[in-house]
């Protein structure tokens, strides 16, 4: 392992989170614009915005100075570890404003640096993995400037801070393959470009046509711009963080919902197809049975969950009360819920939209919510449940196992049934017209039973940390599918803040294994990488 190499790669890449966080510094003088400048930054988090940006640059220049001889010497190794490091590190950068404004507003009224770099870390690494999981119960009463911080990490971690570093500096070292494959998830080895830079550039320029669009439709539809901007950042990277406490139902307008609803819809697909459909050559849609399947379970299931609620509606008010939440409901609360969340499903037109909404926001591991399904019948709250893993097409910004992984293990075990029937019956992994060769049919096993063996494991642990199964079962796979809001006291209306410190950190590394895809992470751990 070549640590000179990781070194510049991690310094260059601080240099450029230091840049970016100028952004959400500059909303915050403007916000502030009336104070004077020794009155701004006795503010919390005008003063860690300051702190992380000098941090950040000092250190990356200083770190890409001293190792600026291992930018020729990267490999495979070096991409992994540059991956694994360098999100981890921007995290850490990311989380200081947010460290300074918790230690200053502790959300409970307690807590100390600890819980304050804990809180803080937790937040900034559900933004840059995309997951959306908040620890935040009052989303509207944080400065405009960490809102903006947060739907920041949200879009360089949906297509990959890594991947905008090779697309804008393709010279600067980080060129490797394997840092490109350990961000772009998904098991598709297209490539659209000879060269690596052309590739991200690409990717990165149908993201901002598209990030483009839609806050343009967004304001359209009644959104200020600074709103318009968070939801359609959280929307294109599917992470779900929101500026309104009761997220995208907030803003009670169909219009608004259907614009969401068609852009997880189109972020949850390979934007390698979005590219060549754009160029016109649509067939490449038609052709790929990944997109053929992910459309098919999106239909699939808004059809299954618009029919159950309108003919059902929300499960028995006894039933839905036994949940388990973490905030405390008097009766009369609860009831007035109940009935708030019974009127959204009462037209046919009402439950399609919501069941539309609903079943995107699990299915591309966006997580925003304009119903509490937690209030729905077991039916289809397990359904959610399993629909969790899915995740979006490979290539996407989605999160999960992905639809062609979920295609090919399918695939191996209906041919391992007909070799029982049929011994010597040769049987390739066909996936549309493309045979999917043995090692990869291998990686993909692999990797889908790895991903089941550390849910299992996390959920394992979260039950140490907190009191309902459910919950514990829920709390690993939102996040290590990086999901966001799940089950009982992490539900649609709950939020992460409650979790114990040590169950925080649980869940921060099931992010981050997550949305690297677990080998990435997995990989740098072993000892023997690191030997020369």
């Amino acid at each position: 392992m070549q640590k000179s190499a990781i070194g510049y790669a991690i310094g260059k890449l601080l240099q450029v989170t230091g840049i970016l966080m100028l952004v959400p510094l500059g909303i915050a003088a403007y916000d502030y614009r009336h104070l004077s400048y020794s009155q701004m930054l006795s503010l919390p988090e005008c003063l860690g915005f300051c702190v992380a940006i000098i941090f950040a640059l000092i250190l990356g220049s200083v770190m890409a100075l001293v190792w600026r001889r291992g930018r020729k010497l990267q490999g495979i190794k070096e991409g992994y570890a540059i991956v694994t490091l360098g999100w981890t590190s921007l995290a850490f950068v990311a989380a200081i404003p947010f460290t300074f404004y918790f230690l200053a507003s502790p959300l409970d009224g307690s807590g100390g640096l600890l819980r304050a770099f804990t809180d803080a870390y937790f937040e900034v690494m559900s933004g840059f993995t995309t997951t959306g999981a908040s620890i935040l119960s009052n989303v509207e009463a944080v400065p405009r400037s960490l809102l903006f911080l947060r739907a920041l990490t949200h879009w360089l971690g949906g297509m990959g801070i890594i991947t905008l570093a090779i697309a804008i500096f393709p010279a600067m070292g980080v060129s490797g393959y394997m840092m490109f494959r350990g961000e772009v998830p998904g098991p598709s080895k297209d490539k659209l470009q000879p060269r690596l830079a052309q590739t991200a550039s690409i990717l990165w320029g149908v993201y901002l046509l598209f990030t483009a669009i839609e806050t343009g439709l967004l304001m359209f539809g009644g959104m200020n711009l600074f709103d318009a901007v968070c939801h359609t950042f959280a929307t294109m990277a599917t992470g779900g963080f929101s500026t309104q406490n009761g997220s995208v139902a907030s803003y009670n307008s169909d219009f608004i919902e259907w614009v969401i609803i068609i852009f997880m819809y189109l972020a949850g697909i390979n934007f390698l197809l979005h590219f060549k459909a754009l160029r016109g050559d649509l067939h490449s849609l038609v052709r790929n049975k990944e997109f053929s399947f992910y459309s098919a379970v999106v239909i699939s299931t808004i059809i299954v969950v618009t029919a159950v609620l309108y003919f059902n509606g929300p499960a028995p008010m006894e039933e839905a009360a036994s949940h388990y939440r973490a905030s405390d409901w008097t009766a009369q609360q609860f009831s007035e819920h109940y009935a708030e969340e019974s009127v959204k499903v009462e037209s046919l037109n009402d439950s399609f939209r919501v069941a539309a909404f609903q079943s995107l926001a699990i299915i591309t591991t966006t997580g925003f919510v304009t119903a509490d399904f937690d209030l729905w019948p077991d039916f289809l709250r397990f359904g959610l449940l399993v629909l969790m893993f899915f995740g979006g097409c490979a290539g996407s910004t989605g999160g999960g196992i992905k639809m062609l992984r979920v295609m090919v293990v399918t695939r191996v075990a209906m041919n391992q049934l007909r070799k029982l029937a049929q011994p010597r019956l040769v049987l390739p992994i066909k996936i549309g017209s493309e045979t999917i060769d043995d090692q990869r049919v291998s990686s993909i096993v692999a990797f889908f039973l790895l991903f089941v063996s550390l849910f299992v494991l996390t959920a394992a642990l979260m039950t140490l940390f907190v009191p309902d199964l459910m919950t514990a079962i829920s709390c690993s796979i939102a996040t290590i599918g990086n999901i966001g809001p799940g089950l009982a006291g992490i539900g649609a209306v709950e939020n992460y803040g409650w979790i114990p410190i040590p169950g925080k950190w649980v869940l921060v590394w099931s992010m981050l294994l997550g949305r690297l895809e677990i080998f990435t992470v997995l990989i740098v751990m072993r000892v023997s990488v690191w030997r020369k």
